[in-house]
């Protein structure tokens, strides 16, 4: 049988090489690892556990180029780092200090013949220069590398909920190979829900929180909601929707809808005598031009007691020159008059959004995958690392052997597998294995 053989950096929990193999021992090959490289400690478990490892490193910055065994793909969801100081004419014009650099020393060097790399989708704009301008200057510039080792390199933003998984996931993936174009177009759409992922029957949660939100909404009504006091929307539920902090009268519900709206427009920054931000405190004069009631302020006052709202100085733009460069924050102006402003925070609850099983999931990250729930019976509960999986693609086989918190870490920064496979199958169909690599396999 023929042998493709590939290595995997930044490894993660081993995405890439899961969709990779699917697709090229669809297509006959023997597929072999011969390297992997990895440092996050609760990922190195989870490889050891799921995978066999001929050659196994940690930091790649630390490994040699001679130490390195031939292959035939770099596989490598390196991670985004800043290549260009932002704002900078000129961007960059090297991409050592970075650890694409890794990748294309490696590339240079052993001339494989071929890698598929993936990356958020920030990168296709990152340090754009013109804004009609397709990529940014970091994408440009690592195109023009990959260009100038000899590839063909071929990018495309690619959304996981066309290929079959519940989950919107966009990422760019930069494909090349030493003499083929590869074709990132017409894939076969496939769709599917969460409820095709979710287990049934489980321990729902029981918390004050939980059953607040299941007295205010009927389960139905909750699929798909949002739960936080930073945005707004029709898909948000807010703290004062559910009487979080304390009770709400619906005239009080009714100001601090009201507020937080008002308190993003742009007029009040220029009367407030600041720079805008997205959320500033007004006073009760600037409050009743737009809600005038007799009880106003004793409302405002209340709603300050219960901790829906803050009383505080409107905040300054500061810029300063440190010795690592210019530095801006926003510092309390006590010199303005104080106002009423929302008490938010990104990570305000236990609950972040419930997912609805009739739809997808956003895109998961790391800091929001533990405050996921989805329903099951009559009531709420976590996310499983199972489902976590299936969100992603991975096999019923693959298992976790981490904490949930490190689990659902480790997914937030994962790939979506069956978007590797579609993309390795784009490859296979021309990928012909060396004739000393076909004449050792013949003599074995």
């Amino acid at each position: 049988m023929r042998e493709v053989k590939f290595i995997d950096l930044f490894a993660g929990i081993g995405g890439l090489r899961l969709g990779f193999e699917e697709a090229f021992k669809k297509a006959g090959f023997d597929t072999k690892c011969v390297m992997t490289s990895e440092i996050k400690a609760h990922a190195l478990n989870v490889l050891h556990h799921n995978f066999s490892h001929d050659y196994f490193v940690g930091d790649i910055t630390k490994v040699k180029n001679h130490e390195i065994p031939d292959f035939d793909f770099l596989l490598g969801g390196f991670p985004c780092q800043p290549f260009s100081a932002g704002g900078k004419r000129q961007g960059f014009v090297d991409t050592r200090g970075t650890l694409f650099f890794e990748i294309e020393r490696i590339l240079e060097n052993k001339k494989p013949y071929g890698f598929i790399l993936e990356n958020v989708e920030g990168l296709v704009k990152h340090d754009l220069e013109n804004k009609g301008d397709e990529f940014g200057r970091t994408l440009n510039v690592i195109i023009s590398k990959l260009r100038g080792l000899g590839y063909k390199v071929t990018t495309k933003v690619l959304n996981s909920a066309d290929f079959g998984l519940p989950q919107a996931r966009k990422r760019i993936f930069i494909v090349g190979t030493l003499d083929e174009h590869v074709d990132l177009n017409h894939f076969d759409t496939k769709r599917s829900t969460i409820s095709s992922i979710l287990e049934t029957g489980l321990p729902t949660i029981d918390s004050k929180f939980i059953k607040l939100l299941l007295k205010h909404f009927s389960l139905s009504d909750l699929y798909g909601k949002s739960i936080k006091d930073k945005r707004g929307g029709d898909n948000n539920i807010h703290s004062w929707d559910i009487e979080l902090k304390g009770p709400v009268t619906k005239e009080q519900a009714g100001l601090l809808n009201r507020l937080f709206k008002e308190r993003r427009k742009k007029h009040w920054a220029k009367e407030i005598g600041i720079d805008w931000m997205d959320g500033m405190p007004l006073t009760l004069n600037q409050i009743k031009t737009f809600y005038d009631k007799p009880n106003l302020e004793e409302m405002l006052d209340d709603l300050v007691s219960k901790k829906y709202l803050k009383f505080e100085h409107p905040k300054s733009l500061v810029t300063e020159q440190t010795l690592l460069g210019v530095k801006t924050y926003r510092l309390e102006n006590k010199r303005l008059s104080p106002g009423y402003n929302i008490v938010s925070g990104k990570l305000s609850y236990e609950v972040n959004k419930i997912l609805d099983p009739n739809g997808i999931a956003p895109t998961l990250v790391a800091t929001d995958m533990a405050r996921l729930v989805v329903p099951d019976g009559t009531g709420l509960r976590s996310m499983t690392l199972r489902e976590g999986l299936r969100l992603f693609g991975f096999p019923e086989w693959f298992q976790m052997p981490v904490s949930p918190e490190d689990g659902f870490d480790l997914l937030g920064n994962t790939v979506a597998v069956n978007v590797v496979t579609a993309v390795a199958e784009k490859i296979t169909p021309f990928f012909v294995p060396s004739q000393v690599e076909q004449s050792e396999q013949i003599a074995c």
